[in-house]
């Protein structure tokens, strides 16, 4: 038993890439240990020798026009600066869910782990989306719902992005955001 799980642990954290490079995390295990130790502590560093997470993690500036947790209320902020900016909405999938209370993808996802679960954005895109404040700012309210309207790779293309919205959304403000940007499966 404690074989196939090692083998199958294998398999699963060396299919995870980043989508940049892809990268093989080994796997150990003595014979005295558990299966539940297996599963949380084999994982070893990557073949460069760095920590794990140092290349799993990028600084990016988050602009958020507004936040709140009526997502109604925000839904409809957000389809208003897609009208006035034209600013793409891209929901990634993802729509409100009243019974969990939850922004998530659908129950029948092709994404097996997050089907029915919120899956945040987590790269640069110059997109309008609801996600949630947590995500980029820690202390933030777990519930709390962030308007943004852009994630960039420079803190000047941020403070551009929200100069533009200020002149309409007085309190529209950048986040700088250390996101992992490792696999989430």
């Amino acid at each position: 038993m404690k074989h196939c799980v090692t083998i199958l642990s294998v398999l699963f954290f060396a299919a995870c890439g980043t989508g940049e490079s892809s990268k093989v995390a080994s796997v150990t295990a003595s014979a005295k240990t558990d299966t539940v130790k297996v599963l949380a502590t084999t994982i070893s560093a990557p073949l460069n020798d760095s920590l794990p997470g140092d290349d799993q993690m990028a600084t990016y500036f988050v602009v958020i026009a507004d936040t709140g947790q009526d997502y109604p209320a925000l839904r409809q902020e957000m389809t208003d600066l897609n009208r006035q900016f034209m600013i793409p909405i891209d929901t990634m999938g993802r729509s409100y869910n009243a019974v969990k209370n939850l922004i998530a993808l659908p129950e029948d996802d092709e994404d097996e782990i997050y089907a029915g679960d919120y899956f945040p954005r987590r790269f640069p895109s110059e997109n309008l989306s609801l996600e949630y404040l947590s995500v980029y700012k820690d202390g933030a309210g777990e519930k709390t719902i962030a308007l943004v309207t852009g994630i960039y790779k420079t803190s000047k293309n941020a403070d551009s992005a929200r100069s533009v919205l200020q002149k309409n959304i007085p309190g529209a403000f950048v986040i700088k955001a250390d996101l992992y940007i490792g696999c989430m499966h």
